[in-house]
């Protein structure tokens, strides 16, 4: 059961790191093309959050995979 568990949080997860991620990439986009003066540089700013969070919750849930006990898998 907690196998499951942990299965339905990291997909969950990798979920919300796309959502993240997609949401960066959209608002960069549009940053740079669209958005003018201070709220472009805001839109910049926001997006390469979104995208270095995105990366972390990634890393965290890779890690988690890889590293955790033989017996748990």
């Amino acid at each position: 059961m907690a196998a499951n568990d942990r299965g339905a949080t990291r997909r969950r997860r990798q979920l919300w790191a796309g959502v993240l991620a997609l949401v960066g990439l959209v608002l960069l986009i549009i940053g740079v093309t669209v958005a003018d003066g201070v709220a472009a540089w805001v839109e910049v700013l926001v997006a390469i959050l979104l995208l270095v969070t995105s990366y972390v919750v990634q890393h965290l849930v890779r890690r988690d995979t890889v590293y955790r006990r033989d017996e748990q898998r």
